[in-house]
């Protein structure tokens, strides 16, 4: 999935370039970039699909020129994540029936890359032997209140009997486990009782599945998508042309709701497989302190050479190379385009969207 806005990175990102088509943590190569070559001893290029946008496809093009064109969706209207999936479906399960889909965000940071081909692996497995929704969980390490949760009931054992979950020793890092719950993002306090209690993972937004079982799932949960999905198969090759007035007329009709909570909070057989290799969704700029070293004055500097007097736990970031000095500030986002200057505290980097 590579839509978005271009809004929580700004002005670093635009509609345009849009945060996957940022060179954010490595400066060769951007975040799409990243996730495709993650995935590439896995699945080859022309499995390998891209959902996007007219606005954002010759950037991505440009990025990802291994990438069959046939193999980049158009979407003709942003409708949330249940349309893009639904509609990525029935697209693939056009070209490659029955096959197993997996559904991944092109911009997230992935350390341990072979732990998490592992962790696919065997996500495609389980997919492949149960009528089942599988998604990986993060191995929480602190009440983070960004992010959803899941709520596991227990492991299954080698004997078909299940077993407390519990921190530490008793997650069990690679094994499927039923979940109970999802959770949407907590207070402190509850996000400090679900890290306290051992029971829950982050939920990283990666689901891989038959494809016939998702659909099957948009019937019975969410039918008035499922209908829609079905026009849009019926038109033949008039279901891809963006251009066609019909598909954009039916593609308006989707409600606009993600796939959490349209079918994944609804569906009856949701493993989850509990992941620890270093993720992040990289959702903000305070995101980054978990990736970039420090300085001395434990600020962050990217592109730029920074000065600081009674300063400390800045996020400094330069296009330009403009130097850029600092007298008094803590906890502040700076960052500095040809175009744009925009400084703001770190309590407030989830809010940059109000300034555009």
């Amino acid at each position: 999935m590579a839509g978005g806005s271009g809004e929580r990175f700004w002005p670093l990102s635009t509609k345009e370039r849009p945060k996957q088509l940022l060179k954010l943590i490595d400066s060769n190569r951007s975040l799409i970039r990243m996730t495709v070559d993650r995935v590439s001893p896995l699945i080859p290029a022309e499995r390998i699909f891209i959902a996007t946008n007219a606005i954002q496809a010759p950037a991505v093009k440009e990025e990802l020129p291994e990438i069959p064109l046939s193999n980049i969706i158009l979407e003709p209207a942003f409708k949330d994540t249940a349309a893009a999936i639904g509609y990525s479906s029935i697209i693939i399960n056009d070209i490659y029936p029955n096959s197993v889909m997996v559904v991944l965000a092109s911009d997230h940071l992935i350390k341990d890359e072979q732990g998490f081909r592992s962790a696919l692996s065997t996500a495609i497995e389980v997919a492949e032997s149960d009528n089942a929704i599988i998604t990986l969980g993060i191995k929480p390490t602190s009440p983070e209140t960004g992010y959803g949760y899941l709520q596991v009931r227990a492991f299954e054992d080698d004997d078909n009997d299940f077993t407390d979950l519990r921190i530490g020793s008793g997650i069990r890092i690679g094994e499927p486990a039923k979940v109970e719950a999802f959770r949407e993002k907590p207070t402190h306090l509850l996000a400090y009782k679900y890290v306290s209690d051992g029971k829950h993972l982050w939920n990283s937004g990666m689901f891989i599945f038959k494809i016939p079982i998702m659909l099957d799932a948009f019937r019975r949960l969410l039918p008035n998508h499922y209908s829609t999905l079905m026009k849009i198969s019926s038109l033949g090759g008039e279901m891809r042309d963006i251009h066609s007035a019909t598909l954009k007329e039916l593609f308006n009709t989707f409600e606009k709701i993600s796939i959490d909570f349209g079918i994944m909070e609804k569906f009856e057989k949701i493993f989850v497989i509990p992941v620890e290799f270093g993720w992040s969704d990289i959702g903000s700029y305070p995101a980054l302190e978990d990736v970039f070293e420090p300085n001395k004055n434990a600020t962050i500097t990217n592109g730029t050479e920074a000065k600081e007097v009674n300063s400390a736990r800045n996020i400094i970031i330069s296009t330009t190379g403009k130097k850029i000095s600092l007298l008094g500030v803590e906890d502040m986002v700076i960052v500095d385009t040809p175009n744009n200057i925009m400084i703001c505290s770190k309590k407030e980097a989830q809010n940059i969207k109000k300034l555009l």
